[in-house]
């Protein structure tokens, strides 16, 4: 996939231009797969998995907005804290 651009590579990828698309070792996909986390299918005899580009741009957004979640929720659990210990900032100083 060096030699070309992503746009170039039609509607279906290959595992390895999925791995290369995610910067990941080709194993990190066919277990994505595996686990059901990113839809694929199996073509012809051999079974060669082809992962739709559609899919793969959802399972990307999908891990943006779980990010996302994860940080907003990490930033209350913290703003808990502070309002518990009755810190008014760093330094723990009290008003």
């Amino acid at each position: 996939m060096t030699s070309t651009g992503s746009a170039d590579l039609g509607r279906f990828l290959s595992i390895a231009d999925t791995a290369e698309l995610l910067a990941v070792d080709v194993a990190v996909v066919d277990e994505l797969i595996k686990s059901g986390e990113l839809p694929a299918i199996q073509i012809g005899s051999a079974g060669h998995w082809r992962i739709e580009r559609a899919h793969l741009e959802a399972f990307i957004e999908l891990k943006y907005e779980e990010s996302q979640a994860r940080a907003l929720w990490n930033e209350a659990q913290f703003a808990n804290v502070v309002e518990l210990s009755g810190a008014r900032g760093f330094g723990g100083r009290r008003s």
